[in-house]
């Protein structure tokens, strides 16, 4: 079960896709350490038992061997992944469309959510390789389930993945994928004061995006509480502004990407 809302924490169990497929997976290789370490188990005052405990440590335990793997599998490719996370809204995927337009950005996308293919089709519709997953009731992907996906896109001719988590401020950040960064977005009609009612996103984020600030004259929103809550919450943190209607700060966003590619390169 899931540390924060109840859902099933295995994709094994509930992950349900577009179509219908079989795959072929590595699982028993010995790999590096994860990239970021989350103490989701300690800090949740609601797993009192030690039972609760033990079996919550056995989920995450095997998701993290997932996530193994899908990270050895993309840097056998030499692609750079992203887990790619915020509320539902918030522009995960128009901020993709934006990024797909630049031919010197080879993007793949694994995306995530309830029900529906429909960002998936967007994506596709302008020629970004994208593969759907549906998780039903679940309100995040998990490594198990992007290893699938990754079957799915043409790894060998791609430089980026991201995988648009599902629209949530929660658990997506919970679940190693195997990635590389995460990236979390919010947007200015959600309000400033997300970064404090939902920190535990935020301090796993190595990049923040502010989106739609083409909005902040119509919304009471301060980029200055936003930058204040992040030195508390996250100080090393990369904080951008954007709107998909401006194309320096697309720029601005495509120029993060790259240096990133460099970094883990």
């Amino acid at each position: 079960m899931c540390t924060n809302c109840g859902c099933p924490a295995s994709g094994q169990q509930h992950h349900d896709h577009s179509h219908s497929h079989s795959h072929s997976h590595e699982h028993g290789h010995s790999h590096g350490r994860d990239h970021h370490h989350h103490g989701t188990l300690e800090e949740n005052p609601h797993l009192s038992s030690a039972k609760t405990l033990e079996v919550m440590s056995s989920l995450l335990d095997q998701n993290n061997r997932y996530a193994m793997v899908n990270r050895k599998r993309f840097d056998q490719h030499g692609i750079t992944a992203i887990n790619l996370m915020g509320s539902p809204g918030s522009g995960k995927t128009s901020l993709l469309e934006a990024t797909g337009t630049f031919p010197q950005i080879r993007l793949g996308v694994i995306e995530g959510d309830l029900e529906t293919s429909q960002d998936a089709q967007r994506l596709q519709a302008i020629g970004i390789p994208a593969y759907q997953i549906t998780t039903g009731t679940a309100c995040h992907l998990d490594a198990h389930m992007v290893g699938h996906g990754m079957d799915h896109i043409p790894l060998h001719e791609l430089d980026y993945v991201v995988v648009e988590n599902v629209g949530n401020l929660v658990c997506p950040a919970n679940f190693e994928l195997g990635t590389h960064a995460n990236v979390v977005l919010l947007s200015v009609p959600e309000g400033h004061d997300k970064i404090t009612k939902y920190p535990v996103i935020y301090r796993y984020a190595d990049i923040i995006i502010i989106t739609k600030v083409d909005l902040l004259p119509h919304f009471d929103f301060s980029l200055d509480r936003v930058r204040h809550d992040l030195s508390h919450i996250n100080p090393g943190a990369t904080l951008l502004t954007l709107s998909t209607k401006d194309p320096q700060s697309v720029q601005n966003w495509l120029a993060t990407l790259q240096n990133l590619r460099q970094k883990e390169g």
